[in-house]
């Protein structure tokens, strides 16, 4: 890789899914930095070794076919079609957790979440479906979506359960760099609260 002078790299920027590694086109989360002459790689800085260069899913071969070889309407196999997107037509859907009796006696229980990666888009889900976007089941759109969990106290002091749950929604907010999540749980944190 040619070295370039600090003046021509703007640093510690953040992918959230927005770039394709160059290569085998998987999607790319993380750090990059990008170079004078429009160029992004992998890593906070040019001395985050190793780096790998990844570029916008607009530009990668996956989004972009040229027009002309488009195929015409009547040469399309619509089998095929559904056969390539039937996996992929899994989205996540909003199906929270519930506690259990069992969980009121622990005194809390684990919620799971997704965050669309390219827009503010949450949801609560159940284990089953955070365990296949985890895994990366082809039978649901893992692409798309990151996947979280919190642990989510539901008996106690009010005040402190109250307290806690605000602490480890900003913490992990914080931490996987989840913008408004507070917001999308309605700022509850008493919600199954007993």
């Amino acid at each position: 890789m040619p070295y370039f002078p600090l003046s021509q790299v703007k640093t510690n920027l953040v992918s959230s899914g927005e770039f394709a590694l160059v290569g085998n086109q998987e999607i790319y989360y993380g750090s990059y930095w990008k170079t004078s002459t429009g160029k992004y790689f992998t890593g906070k800085t040019p001395q985050d070794l190793p780096t790998r260069e990844i570029i916008p899913i607009a530009q990668s071969p996956i989004a972009t076919d040229d027009i002309e070889s488009t195929p015409s309407l009547d040469s399309i196999n619509y089998n095929n079609i559904l056969t390539i997107t039937q996996p992929y037509s899994n989205i996540p859907q909003y199906n929270p957790v519930l506690p259990t009796q069992q969980d009121y006696q622990n005194g809390e229980f684990i919620r799971y979440f997704c965050k669309k990666s390219n827009e503010l888009i949450y949801i609560e889900i159940d284990k089953s479906q955070y365990d296949r976007l985890v895994s990366k089941n082809p039978d649901i759109l893992w692409q798309l979506y990151i996947p979280f969990n919190i642990a989510w106290q539901i008996t106690g002091d009010k005040e402190q359960t109250a307290h806690t749950n605000k602490n480890i929604v900003d913490l992990t907010s914080v931490r996987l760099r989840l913008p408004k999540f507070g917001e999308y749980l309605n700022n509850n944190y008493l919600k199954y609260y007993r």
